[in-house]
């Protein structure tokens, strides 16, 4: 294989606040300034080697850079780093998979177009650097037929020589049609491939330890297969299937520790909610009901945070309500979180994000509210437990909101859970109603930061799990397409209803009221800027599903209508009110966005609906993003810079909020 070309590897001093690196530090401003929510996460991924002598992160140290990585001396933070980054292409992560190898992932814009839906500007490489040549080697194959891109799968703990990967071969002008997915052991050293399985039948593989796949699933007709291969055994077992018509769960979750036939599910098994089952694979049946919430589906389970020495055991179970929430199975673990938790000022959501193979030193991340993201380095030998860095150290948390957890009953009586970012001082407050896209997916509110910027400058946000939201139950998920799509109709209502009731409660001002999304939330402030009447000021639509017709016509020919997802897509898109038919009806100022590489919702929505606009003489702005695509990683400096200063404004001119 063929060296990486325009790589870099220096080695470079820096000068570090004590004890911390990244840690910027900036006298707390209400509000802050918009370069402060504007800039990328100055430092991420942060990870130990596996002797946890090595300390690596991800650090962007200018307002308008690509990331690096630094490697440093457990022992001695303050020398001099190693600095790794890329020269033309992008790093967008990396992971240890010995004390002396690391499996680097990148990625560079090649288009100033897309080729269609799904279809990116971007194209991504995986390399190995080995930290005792300072050398990147590049695993990607090119040539002027086909390209075979690598996938990290997992370290090999057993064999630091050897990674795991999976290969994907496709034919150049094929539109990403795969010619091969299989799986290799792959040999760092001599760049030796050993063949482990073919991808093309199974999906879903899950590998143990050792390299050897034990769990995947297959689809068969109108049936999700789900198979499992005993070690050393070359036979797949099939142990559970599903109609694809099914709207449940069912999802391997660990293996249960001491037994050699029992495993942990997620399943529904007939329920509404999601919870965790223990299920025999001899039997094939379910056994114990280990644990299920009272109004949510159970998130899944968490394994050791030790992953070297304890590879795959399963210490708990997770959901999410106001906050995340850990039921455990691991008493030593357990105790290990909870001092963690008491010694972090504003612990939201504390996670042991990587640990050494001896299990003495561990990296502690904070993500919450009033935390965009803290890490700290913990030694028990020393008992030492010092913070390392901030994702934005920019923010302090006295600038910072905190986050509510409500619900409210909509007109058709159907409960809806909320959550409100409340800005400082007495209310009644402006509001920004700001849905999650999707609208299919579950929404974790731990630090948002739209919601944060919007609370910073004053104004309540609002983010409803309207009907249709993941994680609360077959039925509410259900309801928003089962019997006809429900996009501009109930979905819509839950949004509003949400407004109904913080103005009931005296928390928001009525006559100060306006509507955000973006992607499927851009859609429904489409669908906000044309009711009547109108509870809202204005409207500000990002990257919005414009023409339902047009979005589902991109997929139609690959969905099967009988199945779930079938359902799912053709109801609610086919069925529920479409913006571009309503223009005529849009009666508040409104602000359209949209990148101008959107793989996902392409630009032509905006581009349609803007010219709808026009010709209809309404009030709106429109904002072009250049290069960028629907996704928030694709979201840069540049783009915040010009996307925040012109909302604000927006809010404060057209909106008079």
């Amino acid at each position: 294989m063929k060296k990486l070309l325009a790589m870099s590897v220096a080695i470079a001093a820096m000068t570090m606040t004590a004890p911390f690196a990244g840690n910027a530090e900036a006298q707390s401003v209400e509000p802050y300034p918009i370069e402060y929510w504007a800039v990328r996460d100055q430092m991420s991924n942060v990870s130990l080697s596996p002797d946890g002598k090595k300390l690596a992160f991800m650090k962007i140290a200018s307002r308008d850079g690509n990331p690096v990585i630094e490697i440093r001396d457990v022992d001695d933070l303050m020398g001099k780093p190693y600095v790794i980054g890329g020269k033309s292409m992008e790093v967008t992560g990396f992971g240890w998979v010995s004390e002396n190898d690391m499996v680097v992932q990148f990625r560079d814009q090649v288009s100033k177009f897309i080729d269609g839906f799904n279809q990116g500007a971007y194209k991504t490489k995986t390399a190995h650097f080995d930290l005792r040549t300072n050398k990147f080697n590049d695993l990607t194959e090119e040539s002027r037929r086909s390209v075979k891109l690598v996938q990290f799968v997992g370290a090999l703990p057993e064999e630091p020589n050897k990674v795991l990967v999976r290969i994907l071969e496709f034919e150049r002008g094929r539109s990403n049609s795969g010619v091969s997915r299989d799986y290799y052991k792959l040999d760092l050293r001599n760049e030796k491939r050993e063949f482990v399985m073919s991808g093309d039948r199974f999906g879903n593989v899950i590998f143990d330890h050792k390299g050897n796949p034990r769990f995947a699933s297959s689809r068969s007709g109108n049936k999700i297969n789900f198979h499992y291969k005993l070690a050393g055994d070359e036979t797949w077992r099939e142990y559970y299937s599903l109609p694809t018509s099914s709207f449940e769960t069912f999802q391997y979750a660990g293996l249960v520790e001491g037994s050699s036939d029992q495993i942990y599910v997620v399943a529904h098994n007939g329920h509404d909610r999601a919870g965790l089952w223990s299920f025999n694979l001899s039997t094939k049946q379910f056994e114990d009901l280990v644990f299920r919430d009272d109004k949510v589906d159970i998130n899944n389970t968490f394994r050791h945070s030790n992953t070297w020495s304890n590879p795959g055991k399963v210490t708990g179970v997770s959901y999410y309500k106001d906050k995340f929430y850990r039921n455990y199975f691991d008493n030593t673990e357990e105790q290990i979180m909870k001092r963690f938790e008491a010694s972090i000022a504003n612990a939201g959501l504390v996670r042991i994000t990587s640990r050494s193979r001896d299990g003495k030193t561990m990296i502690v991340e904070n993500v919450g509210p009033r935390d965009p993201g803290t890490f700290y380095l913990y030694q028990a030998d020393s008992g030492k437990f010092m913070k390392v860095g901030s994702a934005n150290g920019l923010l302090k948390p006295d600038g910072l909101s905190d986050v509510e957890y409500i619900t409210y009953t909509a007109r058709d009586g159907k409960t809806i859970p909320a959550f409100i970012t409340k800005p400082k001082g007495v209310g009644p407050h402006p509001l920004v109603v700001m849905p999650h896209g999707g609208p299919f997916v579950r929404e974790f509110v731990l630090y948002d930061e739209w919601a944060q910027m919007l609370a910073n400058n004053g104004y309540m946000v609002l983010q409803p799990q309207y009907r249709g939201s993941e994680g609360y139950g077959i039925d509410f998920y259900k309801t928003a397409f089962i019997n006809g799509g429900e996009g501009g109709k109930k979905m819509q209502d839950d949004k509003d209803d949400g407004v109904k009731y913080l103005i009931s409660k005296g928390m928001v001002d009525a006559d100060k009221i306006a509507f955000f999304g973006w992607s499927y939330g851009g859609y429904a402030a489409l669908i906000a800027a044309a009711r009547t009447p109108n509870l809202y000021n204005c409207s500000i639509a990002g990257a919005a599903v414009a023409d339902n017709f047009q979005q589902i016509n991109y997929y139609r020919s690959f969905l099967d209508e009988e199945s779930a997802s079938g359902k799912e897509q053709l109801n609610m898109w086919t069925d529920s009110v479409n913006p571009i038919d309503e223009v005529e009806n849009v009666n508040i100022p409104l602000l359209v966005i949209h990148g101008s590489i959107d793989q996902r919702v392409p630009p032509k929505h905006a581009k349609k609906y803007v010219d709808a606009l026009k010709k209809e003489k309404k009030d709106y702005d429109y904002i072009e993003l250049k290069d960028a695509d629907h996704f928030s990683n694709t979201l840069f400096y540049k783009h915040k810079m010009e996307f925040y200063p012109a909302m604000l404004e927006f809010l404060d001119k057209k909106c008079g909020m």
